[in-house]
């Protein structure tokens, strides 16, 4: 018979595998957007099901024709601003925090006794700033600790964007819409050690190779008497922060549209704003997902016409 083949899993450009720092991720890159608004959001994985979409591409076999396709929900309450931060050269300028604070707050940061947000904002006057990102924290319906984290803010204006948003709320419906084309930033599911085989898909050598055949079969030459970082060996495999790129924004829906009976495997009823999004989206289920406008954003866009979403029970699956 044959030798069965496949390709290499696991890019060598992610590099070294180690295990994430916490359990949300952080968002190094911003894309520069003229439109004064902010620029991502955030929400937690329900899971997936399917639905009915109309193919609008003029280049597709199926164009004109429902089609169905797999879509992960997320869960997106609303975001509170709680301050924001000044930078003038990724060098921080300096902080406005709001006078009111969410008492759960509290349990993530060390919140301020006394207010000091009219201090604050006189220091800023007269400085130069370049990037102005909100600070923000979650409101989840399952737990009461928030996570806290930037956003940047689009636009020429951001300081009085930021001024004027600062105590208030955030809805994905004022920073995304349905058809956009977003990055999805998550910590992905941990498995723990793995050997090479499930962690690069390398070859299960022949039974006499030496009595194992779930190993690498050479870690390289003997000179330079090193073994090189390319050699695939056991190790971490998961729990990394991982970015997808130009993810279909398909609609933003309420909760109970998507709920099934019984409510989602290991999450629960899904209440308040929740988006689907075109495909798989890394993590597990109640983890944060950390979204932002598209950095690579495709040259064409499509119209998104939604015509069902299956709310029958994965429980089973």
């Amino acid at each position: 018979m044959p030798n069965t083949r496949s390709p290499t899993r696991g890019s060598m450009g992610f590099w070294p595998r180690k295990r994430a720092k916490r359990i949300y991720p952080r968002i190094k890159s911003w894309p520069k957007s003229s439109e004064s608004k902010p620029l991502g959001f955030a929400g937690y994985k329900i899971g997936m099901t399917h639905a009915f979409i109309v193919d609008n591409n003029p280049n597709s076999k199926t164009k004109g024709q429902e089609i169905s396709t797999p879509v992960t929900i997320l869960e997106c309450p609303p975001l509170s601003v709680f301050g924001f931060r000044c930078y003038l050269d990724s060098q921080c300028v300096g902080d406005v925090i709001s006078d009111s604070l969410d008492k759960n707050l509290s349990r993530k940061i060390k919140v301020p006794k006394k207010s000091r947000k009219e201090e604050q904002l006189k220091k800023l006057d007269g400085k130069k700033i370049n990037d102005v990102y909100l600070l923000c924290h979650t409101n989840p319906t399952f737990k009461k600790r928030p996570e806290v984290f930037e956003i940047a803010l689009g636009g020429d204006k951001q300081l009085e964007i930021a001024k004027n948003l600062l105590g208030k709320h955030i809805k994905i419906a004022d920073v995304f819409k349905d058809g956009d084309y977003i990055d999805v930033t998550a910590v992905t599911k941990g498995k723990g050690f793995q050997g090479p085989v499930k962690r690069f898909g390398i070859k299960i050598l022949r039974p006499k190779a030496q009595q194992m055949q779930r190993h690498t079969g050479s870690l390289g030459t003997t000179e330079p008497g090193k073994v090189r970082s390319t050699v695939p060996q056991g190790g971490q495999m998961g729990f990394q922060t991982r970015t997808e790129l130009n993810k279909r924004l398909l609609k933003i829906v309420d909760g109970k549209e998507v709920n099934p009976k019984g409510g989602f495997l290991r999450f629960g009823l899904a209440s308040g704003d929740c988006i689907l999004v075109e495909g798989s989206v890394p993590g597990s289920r109640r983890r944060l997902i950390r979204m932002r406008t598209a950095l690579r954003y495709p040259k064409t866009k499509y119209p998104v016409n939604v015509k069902y979403i299956s709310t029958t029970s994965k429980q089973g699956v």
